[in-house]
């Protein structure tokens, strides 16, 4: 475990460690969770039987596991962030076009989250995992954000989370990005070639409220040899900023 930050309950910080370690782990017996934490059996012992008597985590043959109670917290949560429900199916008839991942994210704490996956009928598989988080100066949904946003929110990100490099192609200087952002801004969508991973394409837009401010973004991802030039910076761009706009319009009415 790493040290507490200033003003944290340690006890609290434990016990989210330890659903953390059965979230990667699987299923996992007390010692190997432990190990996983780096703290006493009996400790994770104590907070393990509270998560079960909560109904948090599934018990069977000394090995534990998440229960489906995150599932009701995550689908709550997701329902309650106003385009959600808006959204999903123009995400899913942008994979039923396109044939290809389609995906509805919003900013949370500087990060990119997927609030909805759904892929069209490929051979070639992707994740499409709600909850996924990824980096926002390297996504085209998360660059159709932070092109929308405050100049001051968008800094305060950049000074937390930095600009990584994913591939070589990942944008690792400010300059570069705010330039990127302003051709974002005209353009109405975010490209990602190849900047998240090697061979994979992408193409965002913005998702924004009545007055303005951004809410989220949706894409459509795929790999680069299925998405060449005209189809990557033509037909999907034209595609994408037409959901975006039905959307926009059925978040005014709503």
């Amino acid at each position: 475990m790493t040290d507490p930050m200033p003003g944290s309950i340690r006890s609290d910080e434990t016990l989210l460690s330890i659903v953390e370690a059965v979230e990667a782990l699987g299923e996992a017996g007390v010692t190997e969770i432990a190990d996983q934490v780096d703290v006493s059996k009996s400790t994770v012992h104590g907070h393990l039987t509270t998560l079960k008597q909560q109904g948090y985590v599934v018990a069977e043959e000394g090995r534990y596991r998440l229960s489906l109670r995150f599932l009701q917290l995550g689908e709550h949560t997701r329902t309650q962030t106003g385009i959600y429900n808006l959204a999903r199916p123009h995400v899913d008839e942008l994979a039923r076009e396109t044939n290809e991942l389609a995906n509805l994210a919003v900013e949370e704490n500087g990060r990119g989250v997927y609030l909805y996956r759904t892929q069209g009928d490929q051979t070639i598989q992707f994740s499409t995992d709600a909850g996924d988080v990824h980096q926002l100066h390297c996504s085209a949904t998360g660059k159709s954000m932070l092109a929308h946003m405050p100049r001051e929110h968008v800094d305060e990100i950049l000074d937390e989370h930095g600009l990584p490099a994913h591939t070589e192609q990942t944008i690792t200087d400010e300059a570069t990005l705010h330039e990127t952002l302003v051709d974002v801004r005209e353009r109405g969508v975010a490209f990602d070639d190849e900047e998240y991973g090697e061979g994979l394409r992408c193409v965002g837009a913005p998702i924004r409220g009545p007055e303005g401010d951004v809410l989220g973004a949706i894409s459509v991802s795929g790999p680069a040899t299925r998405l060449p030039e005209e189809r990557y910076r033509e037909e999907l761009p034209d595609m994408l900023r037409r959901a975006a706009n039905l959307i926009e319009i059925n978040l005014k009415q709503y």
